[in-house]
């Protein structure tokens, strides 16, 4: 891989065809977990180079189950991505976070249940730590890029992620709320679990479509209720990552650059070769031999 990158964006198509973006290439990277989720687009944005990576694939192709994790992040690591910005629809349990509103979440409840969460599951052990699983300083950030441009914003909270493809009951909307949840979705876990194992820093913009379904005096989410939503809130999105892109330094490194230092359990003399091969991008630094 040629060229290094540093930030990288994950979220729907529309947000690399903002027409500041300039030089760009596509990139195909096969990787160990398959293929990504579509070409990663590599341009020019406020003087920076950026991946721009399509989630679901291009024209939502994947569900939220059965999107490439793993892939994706391993081809963002082999770019040299240190900061991930993803972008997720979401629907909000609190009367506040209304829909058209945007929220940079700082806890993840993860409720899924069909996912590969992890790239330490063949011969290596390793346990990272989560307990503040979203990058406080790149959501800080995100927070102040969304106030320039004019958005509606709200700093914290906690991010519920549903298995999906369904949105979720009326019955288990009202549960989240009084297990304290503030937003629900289905996409951030475990993208954002998988970031910090490859020690990227990751934050999230959430922007709210709906209610969910515990507000009894709104209609119950639905796909055209989404859709509509985050139409209306694409230019606010593409504005905010330019000026969060322009502002922040590539080159800052905080407490998730460094997540798996004290993380690894297996002894190095049983770990096999092909694991360590495999995972060289990521745990490379820590293996010098590898």
């Amino acid at each position: 891989m040629t060229e290094q990158v540093k930030i990288a964006v994950i979220g729907g198509s529309g947000l690399y065809k903002m027409p500041d973006i300039t030089d760009k290439v596509a990139h195909v990277i096969s990787t160990p977990y398959g293929h990504t989720s579509g070409e990663i687009i590599v341009g020019t944005l406020r003087g920076k180079r950026v991946a721009f990576l399509p989630r679901h694939g291009i024209g939502h192709f994947y569900t939220p189950t059965t999107v490439p994790y793993r892939a994706n992040i391993y081809a963002l690591k082999m770019l040299g991505v240190k900061h991930i910005i993803a972008v997720n629809a979401c629907g909000s349990l609190r009367e506040e976070y209304a829909p058209g509103h945007i929220v940079i979440p700082d806890q993840l409840f993860d409720y899924t249940n069909s996912r590969e969460r992890t790239f330490f599951d063949e011969g290596m052990v390793a346990h990272i730590s989560v307990a503040d699983p979203l990058c406080a300083a790149l959501g800080e950030v995100l927070y102040k890029a969304i106030i320039k441009v004019g958005g509606t914003v709200h700093r914290g909270g906690t991010f519920l992620i549903e298995e999906g493809p369904r949105f979720a009951t009326r019955a288990e909307s009202r549960i989240f709320q009084q297990w304290g949840c503030s937003l629900i979705g289905m996409t951030t876990c475990p993208e954002a679990f998988l970031a910090r194992e490859a020690e990227i820093a990751y934050a999230t913009m959430a922007h709210v479509t709906d209610y969910d379904s515990w507000h009894t005096s709104e209609e119950p989410v639905t796909v055209d209720m989404v859709i509509g939503t985050l139409r209306k809130n694409l230019e606010t999105a593409q504005m905010a990552i330019a000026a969060a892109v322009e502002s922040l330094d590539e080159n800052h490194l905080c407490a998730c650059h460094r997540s798996l230092e004290n993380a690894f359990m297996t002894e190095r003399g049983i770990i096999p070769q092909a694991m360590l091969e495999k995972l060289k991008p990521i745990i490379g630094r820590y293996f010098a031999n590898v």
